[in-house]
């Protein structure tokens, strides 16, 4: 089992890895070329064209001052040369403007789909991730960082794509400053370079704080966040929280973690203030040194008026590059610390990645066998399950049962393998499951459980749980009716084609409890895998409709293994064995008829609930659609 620690901090995270600027644009380019190999191009052709829209009128305002310095000298006003080089550099600038805006639009669009593909990256990543490991609180804050690297187009993945092209203009416009700035001196190079580098130094110096008070620490805050917003937005907590008067309180927890991002933001805001006024007294004394040096060569080296504009042109142009370069610099690194996130997010090992395995063997049925099995939750000290011994027999009807936290679900979630066993083994025709393929495990079973999820889907494919093209609309309307869904599809217009829920669909219609419950046993049947596990999917229903329920759906599945959990007997009457739990142990075993001669915990929770399986003034040998009363 891969047990993931939660660690104070990155530093000391062996599952945070700080793979680098240069790896990280390492990581973009091969997705550029994963996923949009024109991206390269459009980078070069945006870099020369933004590049050159800085540089032409510096140099025109040069030839433009040398031209009416030459002719007022040879006593010359012939202006045509100033319109035809007007002219030429107004041509040039409007085809750069045109190609930059050409390749910034491309390139955008780039970032985006690029983005949404690695989006797609993590979701997959999400999905074939282990049910147990992504249940612990550590994983899921991993996870809510991951996401916020790719949550929006400033920072993070798509801000470190968009760093990338703005560093290629500025360090195109950079070395064409340095090659004309160092023919007058290089050492109005060397001052800009070092000003700017000390005014990098601190900008970083604050990167870093700020990451240290808001990416890293609000994490979990996110995820409450996440979590408020659920709650107040999602329709199905919106009952109790009227009935009950939940709004005053939802709001108090709402501002308790407001409070703390406003306090941070706070913090944040007040680091980049300070980092503001250090950068616009460098820039100044910046500013000054180049002017002045430039002046001193106006009047001591008779630097012409043309050249002066050349020079300082360049310098203002150097210096901004310069400085946007290492601030580029900087604020790639921070988005590359938060591509660090999702990076060290993806690259988590999933233990069952390159594990070998061995086929599950074809046969008609499969039988289970618990040995000596124990399971604990990760930081739980009390054992959920202790030291379970049953036989799961090929076509076997077995009813487990027992109070809320007896440990009946934990018992179906390790027989699934949605957990691997703390102690002892579980096999299957007497091999270790934990020796089969994780996902051609889960075929062995059609599940369905108390709490439903219901999908954006058509009402087919929620019951197929398949695209519409491997869907056999029939075959999911026969078993919708079969579990008891008829009245409510003959009251669909869309029958099988029905949208359900509002969320993609504005006309998409909304179950009722019972209803997603009835939903989960025809997906069920709709499986066909050779056993069958139901864990409470009829807890909405009365006892007397869910024993009716259960009747009928143990008649549909005909000889598969079946399983049913509940806390009520309405399915005892008909199963094989019963598994009665305790506290997370098993403590009788046998048929109905033998738990009761026993007169045990199993006979005592029989007898409070027989009365809910007998209706009114029903004589006790009637029968009602196959089902007799008692």
């Amino acid at each position: 089992m891969f047990i993931f620690k939660s660690k104070k901090n990155e530093q000391e995270d062996e599952l945070h890895h700080e793979y680098g600027v240069l790896s990280n644009c390492g990581y973009i380019f091969r997705a550029y070329l994963k996923y949009r190999k024109s991206m390269i191009g459009f980078l070069i052709l945006g870099g020369i064209a933004g590049a050159s829209m800085s540089y032409i009128w510096t140099f025109i305002g040069k030839l433009v001052v040398d031209i009416i310095e030459r002719q007022a000298a040879l006593e010359n006003k012939d202006i045509m040369p100033l319109v035809y080089l007007v002219i030429i550099t107004t041509a040039v600038e409007l085809i750069m403007m045109i190609l930059n805006a050409f390749a910034k639009k491309k390139l955008e669009l780039g970032f985006y789909y690029t983005r949404l593909r690695i989006i797609g990256e993590r979701v997959a990543k999400v999905l074939g991730m282990q049910y147990e490991t992504l249940e612990t609180p550590d994983m899921l804050d991993r996870l809510q960082k991951a996401k916020r690297a790719t949550a929006g187009k400033n920072g993070g993945l798509h801000g470190l794509m968009r760093d990338i092209y703005t560093m290629m203009v500025q360090f195109t416009c950079i070395i064409a400053a340095v090659s004309i700035i160092s023919t007058l001196s290089p050492w109005i190079v060397l001052i800009i370079l070092v000003l700017s580098i000390i005014q990098f130094e601190y900008f970083d110096y604050i990167r870093l704080k700020d990451k240290a008070i808001m990416w890293d620490a609000m994490a979990g805050n996110w995820r409450k966040l996440e979590y408020m917003s659920t709650v107040s937005t999602n329709f199905s907590y919106a009952k109790d929280i009227r009935l009950y008067g939940m709004r005053k309180w939802l709001g108090t927890k709402q501002k308790e973690v407001n409070a703390d991002e406003l306090r941070r933001w706070r913090q944040s805001r007040q680091y980049w203030i300070y980092n503001t006024i250090f950068s616009s007294v460098l820039t100044l004394v910046q500013t000054a040194a180049v002017f002045g040096w430039l002046i001193y060569d106006v009047l001591a080296n008779d630097l012409s008026i043309g050249n002066f504009i050349l020079y300082s042109g360049s310098a203002i142009t150097f210096s901004g590059n310069i400085q946007q370069f290492l601030q580029a610099l900087g604020g790639m690194r921070e988005r590359s610390s938060r591509v660090d996130d999702f990076r060290s997010f993806m690259d988590i090992p999933n233990p069952d990645e390159g594990r070998k395995t061995i086929p599950i063997p074809k046969a008609d049925k499969y039988t289970f066998k618990f040995e000596n099995v124990s399971f604990r939750y990760k930081g739980q000290d009390k054992y959920a399950l202790k030291n379970l011994n049953l036989t799961l027999e090929a076509g076997q009807r077995l009813a487990v049962v027992g109070l809320n936290g007896a440990g009946k679900t934990t018992f179906i979630k390790l027989l699934l393998r949605l957990y691997d066993v703390t102690e002892g083994r579980i096999l299957c025709n007497g091999i270790d499951i934990r020796e089969f393929d994780r996902a051609e495990y889960y075929e062995l079973f059609a599940p369905a459980f108390q709490e439903v999820e219901v999908f954006a889907f058509q009402l087919s494919e929620n019951v197929s749980m398949r695209t519409a093209d491997k869907t056999d609309k029939a075959l999911a309307e026969k078993y919708l009716r079969d579990a008891g869904m008829g009245e409510k599809l003959d009251g669909l217009p869309k029958g099988m084609d029905t949208e359900l829920l509002k969320v993609l669909y504005d006309d998409g219609v909304d179950l009722s409890g019972g209803e997603k419950q009835k939903l989960a046993l025809a997906r069920a049947l709709y499986k066909s895998a050779p056993i069958v596990v139901l864990d409470e999917p009829t807890a909405a229903l009365d006892a007397l409709a869910e024993y009716r329920l259960y009747q009928s759906f143990d008649g549909m599945i005909g000889d598969r293994t079946a399983v049913y959990i509940s806390h009520r007997l309405s399915s005892t009457r008909f199963c094989d064995s019963i598994a009665m739990f305790v506290a997370g142990e098993m403590v009788e075993y046998g048929t109905h008829g033998e738990l009761l001669e026993k007169n045990g915990a199993y006979a005592e929770m029989f007898r409070v609930q027989a009365q809910y399986y007998v209706e009114d003034e029903t004589p006790a040998e009637e029968t009602e659609g196959g089902v007799v009363h008692e």
